[in-house]
């Protein structure tokens, strides 16, 4: 019976969302976050500015892939059942109405900051003294940086690279009419101060100073019109790798090309002169639903520096405490010997991310670490891990990096770190031709009395000391000899000829992590048939594999009760009456990102845990390397279910999937459960307050190696 339930899902688009809508749908509820009245005004902008930035993404990656395939003369259809052409469509008119609501959310704020003394204002509004003032700094400053360009016969239109703030001028002399673009430059701030003699403060958008002052530009002419424009462009990379003879090289070619990518969104200041929008239209090439009208300042990502001014720590979230030292770690003075003892478990950013700093830090002036091997997708600018890196190579230590350089929008930072680190030594590799390496690991290999010892690393976010202040993950030391031996054959993997081995703890895609999942699920369905319950919790950000989607729906029909908990995107239809109402979708939003990717099988009674890398997407189940591991100590298996079980009952942040694939807030009636402000309030009151940080506890090791 339930064999030919999933027969005939299987081709039925109406059991499965498409994969673009629902990231709308996600940044939607980014977006709502702009309109929580209890949220702090500046980190209600701030959403705003994420909103835009993910849609900057989106268009660059996601629609432009999609145009590139329609002319390309694809157009397939999706597991939702809607052609190419049909989800630009869908497409179109869904973030239409999500700039709209943007904007209408963006207006309201900034009312809101009015009424609490801080002020965006039009710059005819100002007295003649600030007018001046502005004016003054127009011509010293401004006037210096910024080429006015003509457009006509002699000067084609010019090119104007992706993300460019510019202004078309509609310029007038007799009977003729001309017009001329002016680069907003990207040097500048984008956001000015302007001196007031009361106590509120003012502020204006670098883009209507120069249209105020832009007469300056055009002697003997006269400013009919001065309209903002934006373009996005293509920005996803084309490398062939099979043909490459230096990936590196071939990376830094395409990132000159991004630059350069077809336009596939113009945004445009509400206008009611057609002579510079057809101008803009005809030269760009654009289709009326690839044009967006803005009511209000073009590129709301510079709301994130204004977000973050000094003097408006009241309009913000009351600063965190610093997150604190896992329990495992309190009091110790030997990193190595507390990870040797038993396994330790990091919750980030509630826990601190300094112990894996340190952990490379510490191997790299260690005189009994042999080696140290790391991978790298996505690192901070000033990454300190990677400057231990560089320095365990100087410190004679055999240092091998795998450098992911196509991790998307890191690129020109991950060149800069690959070369940086061949320089100081380092054997730095680029990974598996046709897969990038997303996986998270880092083993050191140590000499002690009683022979080579293995410590490892795995996380399920990027080794990054920036964005673990922000991003929820988890990560694992352990110095089980089972880690360590799959360990280093993954990076033998990774860096020679040799093929995969049979693992001993360890799962990597794209080598047998699907059949893996697969399996759990169907664990817990032959639990469901005898009797005993089935029970799957599963955290991820997306949710897109068709295949393991339809072995949820299996899985559903046989009785294990399934919840998820996925941040962005989900193909899953919940909820359907025999086929999927045994499982609910839910999704957090909220100060942090939520990050983690968890699974969690009740397993007949003795409970399992993985922690991984991955999504469950085609390109991280088939396109990358990727990893699953186990979680085997019994504390933190009882600690990552409790985890899971409070961010279930969130009833602040949580947002339900309901089965037509909208989302609703949470009901908030009853006790008041916000999971990440449980999760920080717990870490903070298991730590003693005068408890040294790592870094402190450790100084004479440092000194000792040296």
């Amino acid at each position: 019976m339930v064999s030919a339930v999933i027969c005939d899902i299987h081709g039925k688009p109406e059991y499965f969302f498409n994969r673009e809508l629902s990231w709308i749908k996600f940044n939607r509820r980014v977006l709502g976050e702009a309109n929580v009245k209890s949220t702090p005004l500046l980190e209600r902008l701030k959403f705003i500015a994420i909103t835009s930035s993910n849609l900057d993404e989106f268009f660059m990656i996601r629609t432009a892939g999609l145009k590139h395939q329609l002319e390309s003369g694809i157009n397939k259809t999706d597991a939702a059942g809607l052609t190419v052409s049909q989800q630009l469509e869908s497409i179109a008119e869904d973030t239409h109405e999500l700039v709209k609501l943007e904007y209408r959310y963006l207006k309201n704020i900034l009312l809101e900051l009015e009424l609490a003394g801080i002020c965006f204002i039009d710059i005819g509004s100002l007295d003649e003294r600030v007018q001046q003032w502005l004016e003054d700094l127009f011509d010293n400053t401004i006037f210096p940086v910024i080429t006015p360009m003509a457009v006509d016969a002699g000067h084609p239109f010019p090119f104007l690279a992706n993300r460019s703030h510019n202004l078309a001028v509609l310029l007038g002399r007799e009977r003729e009419t001309h017009a001329a673009v002016i680069q907003v430059p990207a040097v500048l701030p984008r956001i000015i101060e302007v001196p007031c003699e009361d106590d509120k403060r003012y502020f204006v958008f670098l883009e209507d100073i120069i249209k105020h002052c832009c007469g300056r530009l055009f002697h003997g002419y006269t400013i009919k019109d001065v309209v903002s424009f934006r373009i996005t462009r293509n920005a996803d990379l084309s490398i062939d790798e099979e043909e490459a003879k230096d990936l590196l090289v071939e990376v830094e070619k395409s990132l000159r090309q991004r630059k350069r990518g077809q336009a596939v969104r113009l945004e445009i200041g509400k206008t009611s002169n057609k002579h510079l929008r057809e101008l803009l239209v005809q030269t760009l090439h654009m289709e009326a639903k690839d044009i967006y009208e803005i009511s209000g300042p073009l590129d709301c990502t510079c709301f994130f520096k204004f977000s973050d001014l000094p003097g408006l720590e009241h309009l913000r979230y009351d600063t965190m405490a610093a997150p604190q030292q896992a329990q495992d770690l309190i009091g110790i003075t030997n990193l190595f010997a507390a990870i040797r003892e038993k396994d330790i478990l990091l919750h980030h950013p509630y826990e601190s991310f300094e112990p894996v700093v340190e952990f490379v830090h510490q191997a790299a002036w260690d005189p009994k670490v042999l080696a140290i091997k790391q991978t790298l997708y996505r690192v901070s600018g000033n990454s300190p891990i990677v400057k231990s890196l560089a320095q365990a190579a100087e410190n004679g230590k055999q240092v091998t990096v795998l450098v992911e350089l196509k991790a998307r929008f890191e690129e020109e930072n991950n060149i800069l770190w690959a070369r940086r680190l061949e320089e100081a030594g380092c054997h730095v590799i680029y990974g598996l031709v046709g897969l990038k390496t997303h996986a998270k690991m880092i083993l050191v290999v140590r000499r002690e009395q009683d022979g080579i010892k293995r410590y490892v690393h795995m996380g399920t976010g990027n080794y990054n000391d920036a964005t673990a202040k922000m991003y929820t993950d988890m990560g694992l030391f352990t110095a089980n000899d089972q880690f360590g031996a799959d360990a280093s054959a993954f990076f033998n993997v990774l860096s020679g000829y040799s093929d995969p081995p049979v693992w001993n703890k360890i799962v990597v895609a794209p080598l047998g992590l699907r059949e893996k999942i697969k399996e759990l699920i169907d664990h817990e369905i032959e639990f469901a048939q005898a009797g005993k319950g089935g029970r799957i919790i599963a955290k991820m950000n997306s949710l897109v594999d068709k295949d393991i989607v339809l072995k949820l729906y299996q899985a559903s029909c046989y009785g294990v009760k399934i919840d998820l908990i996925i941040r962005g995107i989900c193909v899953l239809r919940p909820g359907v009456a025999g086929v999927s109402d045994n499982i609910t979708v839910r999704s957090i939003v909220g100060r942090y990102l939520e990050h983690h990717r968890i699974v969690y099988c009740a397993n007949g009674g003795d409970e399992r845990v993985f922690l991984s890398s991955a999504d469950w997407m085609p390109r991280n189940l088939n396109d990358r390397v990727e990893l699953l591991f186990p979680i085997e100590d019994l504390r933190h298996i009882k600690r990552i279910k409790n985890i899971l079980d409070i961010t279930l009952a969130d009833n602040q942040k949580s947002y339900i999937m309901k089965k037509d694939g909208t989302y609703r807030r949470i009901d908030k009636r009853g006790k008041k459960v916000n999971c990440q402000l449980d999760f920080y309030t717990e870490a903070q009151s298991l730590v003693p307050t005068q408890d040294f940080t790592l870094e402190q506890r450790l100084q004479p090791l440092y000194k000792q190696a040296e």
